[in-house]
This record gives C-alpha cells, sequence and structure tokens, in this order.
C-alpha cells in the first residue's frame, strides 16, 4: 500500500466538505451511534462525521504517525478530541458488528485487492458500508496556461500507468461492494474543486516552480516508466513541463494565472445482509 504524509493528506483534501455534505447524506449520518472511519489519514473526513454523528466517531490507520493529527480536536464546536486506533484495513482490530457504519475515503485506491477490505469492514459493521473514492483517471484541468491541461493529462496517463493498484476504482466501487455480498449498493458523484488564483499562496508558488524546474516530473520519473512510456518521450514531456512552468510563473507574476483542477469523488454505499 501506497504512504502518505500528513502535509499532503490535508492539502489534497483541504476544504473538500466545507461547501456541501450532500453527498453523505445517503449514509444517514444523524441516525448513526457509532462509525469507523478506516485509513482516516490525517482524519478529515474523520472530523466531519464527528460533527454530523450524534454518536462516537473513531478513526483507524495502519500509520501511527498520522493518528497523532487525526486524533486532534478541529475547534471550538468539537468538545474532544476524536479516538484513534492503529490497525490494518484487511485486519481490523473490532470485533464483529462494533459499529454500525464502516467507511474509508481514497483508501481502496490504494489496496491491491479492494474486495478484501471491504469485506472486513462488513465483518465489523452491523449495518452500513461506505467507501469515498476518486477516480483519478477522470481529474479535469482548466488553466490560462493553453498548455497546462494537455500536459497535466499526458503525465498523469503515463504516471497512473505505472501504478499497480487501481486509482480510478471511484466510478466502479459499486462491483467491488456487490461482489462481497452487501446490498442495496448506491453510487453519488461529489465532485471536488480546487483552484489556484491571485493572491498566490506559498504552496502555488512552490507548485509553479516545480513545474519550471521539472522536478515534480523526475520524482515521478521511476512510475512513468513503469507505464508504456519510453525514455524519450518522457524527456520531451519534461521538457515541455518546464516551458509550461515558466508560462506560469510569467502569469503570476501578472496577477493573471488562474487554475481550476476538479477531482470526480464516488460516494458508494451498501448495506450489511441480513442473513449474516
Amino acid at each position: 500500500m501506497r504512504a502518505f504524509s500528513e502535509a499532503y493528506l490535508r492539502r489534497t483534501r483541504e476544504g473538500m466538505w466545507a461547501d456541501s455534505r450532500e453527498a453523505l447524506s445517503s449514509l444517514d449520518l444523524g441516525s448513526r451511534e457509532r462509525v469507523l472511519d478506516v485509513g482516516c489519514g490525517s482524519g478529515e473526513l474523520t472530523r466531519v462525521l464527528a460533527e454530523e454523528c450524534p454518536g462516537e466517531v473513531v478513526g483507524c490507520d495502519v500509520d501511527r504517525s498520522l493518528l497523532e493529527f487525526a486524533g486532534d480536536s478541529s475547534g471550538p464546536e468539537q468538545a474532544s478530541a476524536v479516538p484513534v486506533v492503529q490497525g490494518d484495513a484487511i485486519r481490523l482490530p473490532f470485533a464483529d458488528d462494533s459499529f454500525d457504519l464502516v467507511l474509508c475515503q481514497a483508501l481502496l485506491i490504494n489496496l491491491p485487492d479492494p474486495a478484501v477490505a471491504v469485506q472486513e469492514f462488513a465483518r465489523v459493521s452491523s449495518d452500513g458500508v461506505a467507501a469515498v473514492e476518486p477516480d483519478n483517471g477522470a481529474v479535469t484541468v482548466e488553466s490560462t496556461v493553453p498548455r497546462e491541461a494537455p500536459l497535466e493529462r499526458r503525465a498523469r496517463r503515463a504516471y497512473l500507468g505505472g501504478i499497480e493498484t487501481d486509482v480510478t476504482l471511484g466510478a466502479d466501487a459499486r462491483e467491488v461492494f456487490e461482489s462481497v455480498g452487501l446490498e442495496d449498493v448506491t453510487t453519488v458523484r461529489y465532485d471536488h474543486d480546487r483552484s489556484i488564483e491571485s493572491p498566490y499562496d506559498d504552496h502555488a508558488l512552490t507548485v509553479a516552480r516545480r513545474k519550471a524546474t521539472g522536478a515534480g516530473l523526475a520524482d515521478d520519473r521511476a512510475t512513468m516508466l513503469e507505464s508504456d512510456l519510453t525514455d524519450e518521450e518522457y524527456d520531451d514531456l519534461r521538457r515541455a513541463w518546464r516551458e509550461m512552468g515558466r508560462e506560469v510563473i510569467e502569469q503570476m507574476q501578472a496577477g493573471t494565472y488562474e487554475r481550476m483542477e476538479t477531482v470526480p469523488f464516488y460516494v458508494t454505499s451498501g448495506r450489511v445482509s441480513s442473513l449474516e
């Protein structure tokens, strides 16, 4: 399973549920008594669940270093920190039927066999199982730099082609749920928009500099070459990427650069069979 830093998780999930939580309505959070967030990472979804659920919410992650962040109190409206437990998604340290809802966010896409984890979710849940998973192959980019979007499509295609797990799973998670016997499976799409516009924060400036130097593609070179991308094609892409990065910086200096990235997420939910 791929590992991610606390900074990466916060940055990619920042503000995801700030404007609307309508896609979570199928989870019936207002009636839940005990909820488990598996692979909670730094706790962005865990804190949303704690705000929406009247009962107890527990975070669980295999990475002990992330649990310190996940367990932090989210502010004055939350009376106490969220309880957290270290545990593996495919061997959860809980008894059968310990929760009435077990869910995850952007976890299944990083597992070699998502069905094993979903089956384990069903074991420790007495009622509901859910997953909030992206389709990383369907990410779209709009930019005031004309060549940015097509170059990002090329780079993304190569990078995703070099990853062993199914990072496009979101739209097809329903099939995984049904394969382990979950009932009444439904899927709701939710688009997470991430924008950059003037005034630019430090992270946006750092990303622009890394594009201009090609540092980002250099970090991903090994993964990209695991796809059908050749060394020559990679070098050509990186040259074009650096040129694009310089255009981004020029527009930033003029205060005209704008970028919108849309990541489609799919909230898939199902019910544990009453015959189990």
